[in-house]
């Protein structure tokens, strides 16, 4: 289902209030930077996300899944990931999830220790799950086997994990124009 450029907009502005009311949401650049608060805005600025956007969520687990992209593909892995999450009964870990025009960046939420950065040309799709709307996942191909992976999170709010999609998306675009513009000057 695509939405229209305007009602985008407008769900990724509603998702940034939420983001900005959450005492969870790590507002900090992985502790490079000091802690400034985001304007209500920041959803019409490049700013931010050219920095990187911070999320603090829990992470599922991965599975490997056949296609790069599709709602039904995307559904059934993350059944996958939430019946083996269910069935582990430990404790997630928290991670920093930072998205930018380079891509996704995970990061230890207590150790501080990266985790992964998968590159935005490895990142084929990305969703909130219709059925576990706090969960947000993405399927990117492994930079060590080459395999598809789904990857989940879940959040504390519906409204973070359509945040996320929609930064995501918003990096995509942002990712694309920077190329276009590099590209049309040859």
């Amino acid at each position: 289902a695509r939405l229209d450029p305007g009602s985008a907009m407008e769900a990724l502005r509603a998702a940034g209030r939420a983001v900005l009311r959450s005492p969870r949401l790590a507002r900090h650049g992985l502790g490079l930077r000091r802690r400034r608060k985001l304007p209500e805005s920041w959803a019409d600025m490049q700013e931010p996300l050219l920095e990187g956007m911070c999320f603090t969520l829990k992470y599922l687990g991965m599975t490997l899944v056949e296609k790069p992209k599709g709602e039904d593909m995307a559904a059934a892995a993350i059944r996958r990931i939430m019946a083996t999450a269910r069935v582990g009964a430990r404790k997630f870990q928290k991670v920093i999830l930072t998205v930018s025009p380079r891509g996704i960046s995970l990061q230890d939420a207590d150790t501080k220790e990266m985790v992964e950065n998968i590159s935005i040309y490895r990142i084929s799709y990305c969703t909130t799950d219709k059925l576990q709307n706090k969960v947000f996942a993405y399927v990117a191909q492994s930079q060590e086997s080459g395999a598809l992976e789904c990857h989940a999170f879940l959040s504390p709010k519906k409204k973070i994990a359509q945040a996320v999609t929609l930064t995501v998306a918003q990096a995509f675009q942002m990712a694309l124009d920077l190329w276009e513009a590099t590209h049309a000057g040859r």
